[in-house]
């Protein structure tokens, strides 16, 4: 036995990238890619993408230079997932909602060496390289037209000339080579293979790495886990720049789906793609589940829809909604740092036997670890120690498993911070495990409210330390027939220390809108006193990243500019 060792047959690196070749000869006359009018089938997008990454070669780009992609859900950005890796490079996908400031530090950051510019993003990039300090280098511009768009908006308020960019995309496609040789040998699979920056809920964005073997994994366990089948038809709904779609890009050249793609989107939009298509699969955070439920021509769907939600945990009201007009609503829960999502809320069949409103509330939680990932727990954040799994003993989320970032990029402390010497992986979330060994967040650590009031009496004694989810808060909101959206975070208080405030948007089309007392009310009459809101702030829509999560850190700022909430001593 001690003369076995790995050798050269047995231990080929792992990556996903193999998963495009197999595509093009399992489905090769299949569709892959439907954009408007604009079709390929899975031997033309290999051919693409093939003669992309042998143009990214010719232009200079070496093994471990960052390229760099600001581009909504297109065709090229589809192929440029596989493009990118196999000239060896590593892909970074910007978020095209950013402003020019914040793209510029990403830029810089990376040391990207080539961008891929969406046209409507053209002026916008352009800024932010005229924000580079003098002398710095710049990256080369590749311009992606777009003969096949439906009028979306501009991402910017100007057009900019071809004269600033290298070449078009589609001229990298037509010089390149279609016998370009990507040698799986020449890499190790713990090579980066994707740099993505989180999305900035909470703070400042951090570049994170992945490697071609942890997203090999979260590739093939993600299609385990959701039940996958062969050719489905994918609707791109989640933005492929937001952890790379979940890693679902390369999952859907292994199962040869036909993948929709789609510059913009509202319910309307979607319901019309449904039908037009015949999708089977899309995802999408929970804002997309309330966009379903709200939209006009929400009639219930003729065949079942698989949904997969995360980002956020979705309110089980939301859930309901969105199941009753025939949509099988998957819930799931991961972060940048995981590549995609490593726990899901695994449904048992004896479920099914529940009231509507049960199962919405079981399906709300987190779930377990999916298959392949190593372990998952919720820990004490002074001892480290297990909490009490009865569902209520809040702790820090803590993963271990093959699909964890090699890093953040250029950070070691933070990556250290993050990343400790027993093993695990802190998330920063806050969460229970039930008695059943289901997982179920709370909130970001960031979001726990601390107040003084006691839970049972109402009154403060002094002593402090809460800690109250603004999560459960959200739940209750979001069953509320009027608010669309809910959101709630801290507000200083000069007697329980902080309180909750609550921010809503209305419905469309309201006949009358409930005022703040009225919100209030309805919080008491199904949450203990100490987590009712003592303040309750109108919006017209709360402000979210690309991927539709609110970004609490805008309303915090807001809250705390409020000053202390001079509420009645209820």
């Amino acid at each position: 036995m001690e003369e076995l060792r790995p050798r050269k047959a047995n231990s080929s690196p792992l990556t996903p990238l193999g998963f495009l070749e197999r595509a093009a000869t399992v489905y090769g006359d299949c569709t892959s890619v439907i954009y408007n009018t604009t079709t390929y089938t899975w031997s033309q997008t290999y051919r693409r993408c093939l003669q992309v990454a042998s143009s990214i070669a010719s232009l200079g780009i070496k093994r471990g230079h960052v390229v760099s992609v600001i581009a909504p859900n297109i065709p090229a950005m589809y192929e440029l997932h596989f493009a990118v890796p196999m000239s060896g490079a590593i892909l970074n996908n910007i978020n095209t909602r950013l402003d020019a400031r914040t793209i510029s530090v990403l830029l810089r950051h990376s040391e990207s060496k080539l961008v891929f510019v969406d046209h409507l993003a053209s002026s916008l990039i352009l800024q932010a390289l005229s924000l580079f300090p003098p002398n710095t280098q710049r990256p080369q511009l590749v311009l992606i037209t777009d003969d096949d768009d439906d009028g979306g908006d501009s991402l910017s308020s100007s057009s900019s000339s071809t004269v600033d960019f290298c070449c078009e995309y589609e001229s990298m496609v037509e010089k390149g080579d279609p016998e370009f040789k990507w040698d799986e040998d020449q890499f190790s699979e713990w090579d980066p293979m994707i740099l993505n920056y989180t999305s900035g809920t909470t703070s400042s964005p951090k570049g994170v790495v992945h490697c071609h073997r942890g997203i090999f994994f979260i590739t093939v366990t993600s299609l385990l886990d959701w039940g996958v089948p062969k050719q489905p038809v994918y609707l791109w709904t989640l933005p492929m720049f937001h952890a790379n779609g979940w890693s679902y890009p390369w999952g859907m050249a292994a199962m040869g789906a036909t993948n929709i793609c789609l510059r913009k989107f509202d319910g309307p939009i979607i319901f019309d793609l449904i039908k037009k298509h015949g999708v089977t699969h899309m995802c999408g955070a929970p804002v997309v589940l309330n966009m379903l439920t709200n939209s006009p021509n929400n009639e219930k769907l003729q065949n079942p829809v698989q949904i997969l939600t995360a980002g956020a945990p979705p309110p089980a009201a939301v859930l309901f909604r969105t199941e009753s007009l025939g949509f099988v609503v998957s819930h799931g829960y991961g972060l940048t740092e995981t590549a995609g999502l490593v726990v899901s809320c695994a449904w048992k069949r004896k479920w099914n036997r529940l009231p509507a409103s049960e199962r919405a509330r079981l399906k709300s939680r987190q779930g377990v670890k999916i298959i392949g990932m190593t372990e998952v727990d919720v820990v004490d954040a002074e001892s480290g120690a297990s909490v009490k799994r009865d569902g209520l003993t809040l702790g820090e989320v803590v993963f271990r498993g093959g699909s964890v970032m090699l890093g953040y990029f250029k950070d070691p402390e933070g990556t250290s911070k993050c990343m400790t010497e027993n093993g695990w992986f802190y998330t920063g979330d806050v969460g229970v495990m039930h008695p059943d060994g289901y997982l179920e967040i709370k909130d970001r650590s960031k979001d726990v409210i601390i107040s003084d009031e006691d839970k049972n009496t109402g009154k403060g004694d002094g002593t402090g330390g809460e800690n109250l989810s603004s999560v459960e808060v959200e739940s209750v909101l979001y069953t509320h027939p009027a608010i669309n959206e809910a959101a709630v975070v801290a507000r200083p208080d000069e007697f329980w220390g902080e309180t909750p405030c609550a921010f809503v948007s209305f419905k469309e089309r309201l006949k009358s809108k409930p005022s703040e007392k009225e919100i209030m009310e309805f919080c008491r009459a199904k949450l203990p006193h100490y987590m009712v809101p003592k303040t309750v702030v109108f919006k017209d829509e709360l402000p979210k990243t690309s991927t539709g999560k609110i970004q609490k850190f805008v309303l915090r700022d807001i809250a705390k500019a409020m000053g202390s909430s001079r509420v009645s001593r209820m």
